[in-house]
C-alpha cells in the first residue's frame, strides 16, 4: 500500500488575504493555522504534503510557508487554473470565481498515486483529526465499493460569533457511514440556538448543536479524481446555463452523487476538537488565544520548527 498524502487546499489564499504577506501569524512565533496542520499532519505520519495554489501566488507562497515545510516535508506544488477545464467548454467573459473545492483537487491528480487526506489551508482541525484519518487511510483500499472517511465535527463546535458560516450538514447511519450531505452556506449562532437561512435571513431553521458536519477534512483513494474528471463536464453543462458566473463543483457534491449511486462509502470519523479559523477578522483573537491554550497544555511546542 502506498503512504497516504496530505493534500492542502490553498488557491483561494492570495484573494482572502489581499496578498499572501498580509497573512497574520497566530502566535508570537510567527506561526500560520497551516504551520499546525502540517505539524499534526506529519507526528500522524504523513511524509508528502500537496499545495494547492494559484500560479499568481506561487512565488509568495513559497517565499513566506512552501520553503519552511520543503525542511520538514517532501512537498510539491498543484495548481488550480480557471481555465483548466476540458474541451468544449469557455470559461464565461468577466469570470473570475475558482470552480470549487471539487476542481481544486483535481487539479493534483498529476501529484497523487496514492490514498490521500485533503483539508483547508486555513482551518485548524486538531491533532487527533490527522492521526485518525491516517491510520483509516493506510489500513483500508478500494474493493467491491470506493472506501472513503471524513472527519466530522460538533456544529456547536465550528460556528463564529462573528457572523454566518458555510458547512456540510452530515445525515450518518447506525453504523457511521454517511448517507448524505447538505451544503448549508449561511449557518449562524444565536444566543440559544443554531440555525441555517436559504432565503437571506426571512426564516431560520434550528440545527441539532451536535449535528456532525464537513470542515472539508476528507480521506481518499485516487478512485475520486477519476470520478471528478468524468463529471467535471456534466457539472459545467448545467452550471454554465444556471450560474455562469458563481456555479462551483464541490467536493461534497461528487461524494453524495457516489453514495447516491451506491458506489462508495465514507466512514465517519468523530472529532470532539474544537475547530478554529478566522471566517471574519474578528475571529482572530480567539485563534490567537486558543493556539496559546494548547501550547500551555504542552499540544504543541513553543517552536514548531527548528531553525
Amino acid at each position: 500500500m502506498k503512504k497516504p498524502v496530505l493534500v492542502i487546499m490553498a488557491a483561494g489564499m492570495g484573494s482572502r488575504y489581499g496578498g499572501l504577506k498580509q497573512i497574520d501569524p497566530v502566535d508570537e512565533q510567527g506561526h500560520i493555522i497551516m504551520d499546525f496542520s502540517i505539524f499534526d499532519a506529519k507526528r500522524a505520519g504523513f511524509e508528502k504534503v500537496v499545495f494547492i495554489i494559484k500560479k499568481e501566488i506561487e512565488e509568495d507562497f513559497k517565499e513566506s510557508i512552501g520553503k519552511r515545510m520543503e525542511k520538514v516535508m517532501d512537498v510539491a506544488y498543484a495548481y488550480q487554473d480557471l481555465h483548466n477545464i476540458p474541451e468544449g467548454f469557455e470559461v464565461p467573459e468577466g469570470r473570475v470565481k475558482p470552480w470549487g473545492t471539487a476542481h481544486a483537487v483535481l487539479s493534483a491528480i498529476d501529484d497523487i498515486d496514492g490514498p490521500f487526506a485533503v483539508i483547508n489551508a486555513d482551518d485548524y482541525y486538531g491533532k487527533d483529526a490527522f492521526q485518525e484519518i491516517y491510520d483509516y487511510l493506510s489500513t483500508h483500499e478500494d474493493d467491491d465499493k470506493y472506501r472513503y472517511t471524513m472527519v466530522g465535527y460538533q456544529l456547536k463546535n465550528t460556528v463564529t460569533d462573528n457572523g454566518h458560516v458555510a458547512r456540510g450538514i452530515c445525515e450518518i447511519d447506525e453504523n457511521g457511514k454517511l448517507v448524505s450531505i447538505t451544503e448549508r452556506t449561511k449557518i449562524q449562532k444565536f444566543e440559544d440556538r443554531i440555525a441555517f437561512t436559504e432565503d437571506d435571513g426571512q426564516t431560520w431553521t434550528d440545527v441539532d448543536k451536535d449535528t456532525l458536519v464537513s470542515m472539508n477534512m476528507w480521506g481518499f483513494t485516487r478512485s475520486i479524481l477519476e470520478e471528478i474528471k468524468k463529471e467535471f463536464p456534466a457539472f459545467l453543462e448545467k452550471g454554465l446555463k444556471e450560474n455562469p458566473m458563481k456555479c462551483e463543483y464541490f467536493l461534497p457534491s461528487v461524494v453524495s452523487d457516489l453514495l447516491a449511486q451506491d458506489k462508495a462509502t465514507v466512514e465517519v470519523l468523530s472529532s470532539k476538537d474544537k475547530w478554529y479559523g478566522v471566517t471574519y477578522k474578528e475571529d482572530k483573537p480567539v485563534v490567537v488565544a486558543a493556539i496559546k491554550k494548547l501550547k500551555e497544555e504542552g499540544l504543541y511546542p513553543e517552536k514548531l520548527w527548528e531553525e
